[in-house]
């Protein structure tokens, strides 16, 4: 009985809606809060075992966060059963230490208002896979036809209108930010895969500790070391571990409940916050009023909200 309330009322679209603007709020912040991380916290960017461990202690954070959140809502604490460890460590691998060894190195080659809007990639990404991998979806030609106008606005921020080898596209930047993404839209739909059999809300929690502690591993293994320099060092970290724990959890229970397009449709507001975020955190006023950016991001807007009109297959 609880379990059909649950899915009812995740599944009415006002709720839909606004849980899925309140998640894009939180990845619309997370690009230039890195930013800002890598000069408070005294990281190289260039030295990539320091951006990894950095990475590395938000995640696990992130991953105390939704344990003990979880851990309270259900009164007990939340565990893994057996069972649970192939798609904690499965989301893991995914979700949190490819993509975002990805993100964060990509981020700190690029600006936060490319960053936001080359994420949307995601959202067409995730299209592709649901249909061509998980067969969750059918395609259609609106799938199609704004995946191709979400895609010529991504191709048109990385490259200002210039060829794809011209200096505005790194693969060190936007390369890899794109790869990132690529991974998020495999991961995306294994939440829902496994989140078929799996609290949501405990695979989140745990692959995000896991993954988390396999980073800081990984980071100080290579010679990473963090250099606080700051008392705002502190209350960042902890915002930036709840960007992951409140948008992932919450994401991930949508997605158990709802279509991957459902969900996705609302994604168009996760490059509109980033780029006002950025503007706004990062001085990138210029950037984010260029011609060309606005052109982008109008561009990717429209593709995601094509790509969700379709129709639902019979």
């Amino acid at each position: 009985m609880n379990e059909t309330v649950k899915k009812n009322v995740w599944q009415k679209t006002p709720v839909v809606v606004l849980t899925a603007a309140f998640c894009c709020l939180l990845w619309g912040s997370a690009a230039p809060c890195i930013k800002i991380g890598y000069r408070l916290f005294g990281v190289d960017t260039a030295n990539v075992p320091s951006v990894i461990l950095f990475a590395g202690l938000r995640f696990t954070l992130a991953g105390l966060m939704v344990i003990a959140a979880g851990s309270l809502i259900e009164h007990t604490l939340l565990l893994p059963k057996k069972t649970s460890w192939k798609g904690i460590l499965t989301l893991a691998a995914l979700q949190t230490v490819i993509q975002y060894i990805l993100f964060y190195n990509g981020v700190a080659h690029t600006s936060g208002v490319r960053t936001s809007i080359i994420n949307a990639c995601g959202t067409f990404f995730s299209i592709a896979v649901s249909v061509f991998f998980f067969r969750f979806e059918k395609l259609s030609a609106a799938k199609v036809i704004g995946s191709i106008a979400g895609f010529l606005g991504v191709l048109l921020i990385v490259t200002n209108g210039e060829a794809i080898s011209g200096a505005p596209f790194t693969m060190a930047g936007e390369g890899i930010l794109i790869l990132s993404t690529l991974s998020s839209a495999f991961a995306g739909c294994a939440i829902k895969l496994f989140s078929r059999k799996e609290n949501p809300v405990l695979l989140s929690g745990w692959q995000f500790f896991c993954g988390g502690l396999c980073m800081m591993g990984l980071g100080l293994l290579g010679g990473g070391r963090l250099m606080p320099s700051a008392a705002a060092c502190v209350p960042l970290i902890l915002y930036m571990a709840f960007i992951s724990a409140g948008a992932y959890t919450f994401w991930g229970i949508l997605l158990k409940y709802n279509e991957v397009s459902k969900v996705t449709i609302c994604g168009f507001m996760n490059p509109v916050f980033g780029v006002i975020i950025s503007a706004v955190l990062l001085g990138e006023f210029s950037e984010a009023a260029n011609i060309y950016t606005l052109a982008a991001l109008l561009l990717v807007v429209a593709g995601i909200v094509i790509v969700n009109r379709a129709p639902k297959a019979g």
